[in-house]
């Protein structure tokens, strides 16, 4: 019967169609900064060579840190004021972030790229509190989680032109990975080597290069540390004149402002609503999951595979962003035919299994059980979140809130899995390998989240 009603309703009302279009903007807009974003946890591990796994990991720390030190006052300023104040003042601090990497640039200190990162995703914090609930308030609730699911299609669509510029126009042209391309000409042999001899042995020669030519060296740095700045003044200009068109543009009010409303009263609501809690438990693991996936395929890959250089690896990124963007319009398509919670239980299980192959397989089959991985992830997170907030009303303002800030796990599980991966490994695992354990148990928290989804709708 629900099934039934979902295939008659319409996704998105006619009146609406303008806003959806430019609100989506925003999805790919976000989708950018993070996936520019994650790979330069192994570009500054390049860049700055004294940084350990775990100390470059502090870029997803600060990234992630900032959604959820941001989520919460976000809510509470679109209750007090609109869904378009909260977009305007979410664009104007992505846009400040992103031009701060100018004069951290100038620094040539680490410190200061994590701190404009945090800046950046108060941005991305203001922007995914208030864009995600202003898509489900356009058109009938029974529709929302499709409508959300659409939306969310787009954001793939940035992070792939993030992947891409970051692959191309970043990793490729850093000094080192152009020092480690020289090596694997010049000593042919390596490609007959396990993966990590070949690692041991160029870190070696870049080593003894450092020693013997430091003011080569010194002024590579310098140049790989504009090749990384360059991209994000340009993504702050972008950022500004987006700024523009919305404040320009007459937004519409959905019906959902619920600005008289108590937010100490809607929290207290939230947190007596199982399916809510148990959301933003498995969003948060979602967002781990998903983020430690894309952030370390290139240490994977890189540890794992013979020959492998860091734009090498990066394609491998790109091609997972590929199948997560296909996967995504053809989840949307299931979900008029299946329940969410059954989806969502299936593919998460699916991912396990693929999750389990990458961990012991320690080869080019795992890197591609990896790549396969997000094909599973693309329903995920709209899903999670649409079934979270079904039926909140303009409490969905807070509980969007909340939702946002699960992507705290984005900052908490790639700082520990950089812990794991300084380690020695555990038996034949390395320690690249071992540490996908952590995405892992993540999977299996969502698989379960899908199997409760019924009982916890049924009870809400």
């Amino acid at each position: 019967m629900e099934n039934e009603s979902l295939k008659n309703s319409s996704i998105i009302p006619k009146k609406y169609i303008g806003s959806f279009i430019l609100v989506t903007s925003l999805f790919a807009l976000w989708g950018f900064a993070n996936d520019i974003t994650n790979p330069l946890v192994a570009a500054f591990k390049a860049v700055f060579d004294n940084l350990s796994n775990a100390q470059s990991s502090t870029i997803q720390f600060a990234f992630y840190g900032g959604y959820a030190t941001m989520a919460i006052p976000a809510a509470l300023f679109i209750q007090r004021y609109s869904y378009k104040a909260g977009i305007l003042l979410g664009l104007a601090l992505y846009a400040t972030g992103a031009l701060l990497f100018i004069p951290a640039a100038n620094t040539m200190q680490f410190i200061w790229f994590p701190l404009s990162l945090y800046v950046l995703t108060f941005g991305l914090a203001f922007l995914e509190t208030t864009a995600n609930p202003y898509i489900l308030s356009m058109g009938d609730e029974e529709t929302a989680t499709q409508r959300l699911n659409l939306a969310q299609a787009f954001n793939p669509i940035g992070s792939l032109l993030g992947m891409y510029i970051a692959s191309k126009l970043i990793l490729a042209k850093l000094s080192t990975s152009q020092f480690r391309d020289n090596q694997l000409v010049a000593n042919p042999e390596y490609a007959n080597l396990p993966a990590n001899e070949v690692n041991e042995r160029i870190n070696s020669a870049y080593e003894l290069f450092k020693s013997t030519e430091p003011s080569t060296f010194a002024a590579n740095q310098i140049s790989d540390i504009a090749i990384i700045r360059n991209p994000y003044a340009i993504l702050g200009a972008v950022v500004v004149l987006m700024f523009i068109i919305f404040l320009l543009k007459k937004m519409p009010d959905t019906g959902n402002r619920g600005a008289q409303m108590s937010a100490k009263d809607s929290a207290s609501r939230l947190f007596k609503n199982a399916c809510w809690r148990e959301g933003v438990i498995a969003q948060t693991f979602y967002v781990a999951a998903q983020i430690t996936c894309w952030t370390f395929i290139i240490q994977y890959a890189m540890e794992n595979v013979a020959g492998m250089t860091l734009s090498k690896a990066q394609n491998y990124n790109i091609a997972a962003m590929g199948l997560f963007l296909v996967s995504r319009f053809i989840c949307t398509f299931l979900l008029k035919y299946f329940s969410p919670g059954k989806l969502l239980m299936q593919l998460s299980s699916l991912a396990s299994i693929l999750m389990l192959f990458t961990i012991f397989l320690q080869n080019y089959a795992g890197l591609l059980c990896l790549v396969g991985i997000s094909g599973c992830m693309s329903l995920m997170f709209p899903t999670i979140y649409g079934i979270a907030l079904k039926g909140t009303g303009d409490d969905a303002k807070i509980g969007s809130a909340g939702l946002v800030f699960a992507i705290v796990g984005g900052a908490l599980m790639p700082l520990a899995m950089g812990f794991i991966m300084d380690g020695d490994g555990l038996g034949k695992l390395n320690a690249v390998s071992l540490s996908f354990f952590m995405p892992l148990i993540s999977f299996v928290i969502i698989a379960i989240f899908g199997y409760r989804t019924n009982y916890l709708l049924s009870n809400r």
